[in-house]
């Protein structure tokens, strides 16, 4: 039986941040075979949502859209200004991905990107619940907007929030809110779990988008990912969804420090989609 689930490539795979030259990656995109492209929206104002849309439906592709949370997005900073940053940012990418068709907003939303620190229990219980309340919030601004949200656990060195599926859905219990759905990836599971189909059942029907790469953020099937395992997951849970390749480029600097590529992942970025995909089909066939 085959895996019913379409497949889609993060344009972080070719440069950063996404903006109008960006759009230009879509035919190729197109031409590989993938079916939907993840939008990373680092700076919601760099993105002609206008033009997007006009490729996007040419091509006949769909659109992921993916949040990027710096240290000015930070749902347990404790200056609430931080908070509001977040709020504001994320409203936009409701907008974008609202007009694009797209029907949620995907990413470890719950804190920056890169805050691993060791803090006291009441530190963590402090910022656990402001991601909690933050979060319910969000949830709110998403169901008025017709969308929901794909909340992702990050790796230990990303993170010291979320970083267990079981972490996860703990905290999607406190949110306690319908428009709270999960994003699993591959990369992160491959660092935090122990067995990727009991991961991926624990999620059940909250799994709205898979994003994968290797153990090692390279080519899909190249590494020690357990890859049976990871279908047998996904076919217990019946999900339908996108499986997105998202790894990155080693050639724009800033990105490549935010995610420690220091070098090429593959021969190049083209060759890693091309050959990610065909791996992916026939890991979806088989």
């Amino acid at each position: 039986m085959s895996l019913n689930v379409s497949f889609g490539v993060s344009t972080w795979l070719w440069t950063s941040p996404f903006q109008k030259d960006t759009i230009s990656l879509f035919e190729k995109i197109k031409k590989m075979g993938f079916e939907a492209v993840e939008i990373p929206v680092e700076d919601p104002a760099l993105i002609d949502i206008k033009d997007v849309k006009h490729a996007l439906e040419k091509l006949e592709l769909k659109a992921v859209i993916c949040g990027a949370f710096g240290p000015s997005r930070d749902f347990t900073h404790e200056d609430s200004t931080f908070h509001q940053n977040c709020f504001d940012y994320l409203r936009d990418c409701f907008d974008i991905s609202n007009t694009l068709g797209a029907k949620f907003v995907a990413g470890p939303m719950y804190s920056a990107v890169g805050k691993a620190r060791k803090v006291s229990e009441e530190q963590k219980k402090k910022e656990w619940d402001l991601a909690v309340t933050n979060l319910h919030k969000v949830c709110q601004i998403a169901e008025a907007e017709g969308q929901v949200i794909a909340i992702e656990s990050l790796n230990r060195f990303e993170s010291d929030l979320i970083n267990t599926t079981e972490e996860l859905m703990h905290l999607v219990h406190d949110i306690n809110h319908p428009a709270a759905k999960v994003l699993m990836d591959g990369f992160h599971l491959s660092i935090e779990e122990k067995n990727l189909e009991e991961a991926i059942k624990m999620v059940g029907d909250k799994l709205i988008h898979v994003q994968v790469s290797e153990n090692h953020r390279g080519i899909p099937g190249t590494g020690m990912t357990d890859w049976k395992a990871f279908r047998k997951g996904l076919e217990a849970v019946n999900y339908q969804g996108v499986v997105s390749i998202e790894s990155f480029t080693p050639h724009v600097q800033e990105l490549a420090d935010a995610v420690c590529i220091w070098k090429p992942l593959a021969k190049s970025q083209d060759y890693f989609a091309e050959e990610g995909l065909k791996f992916l089909k026939n890991w979806a066939d088989h």
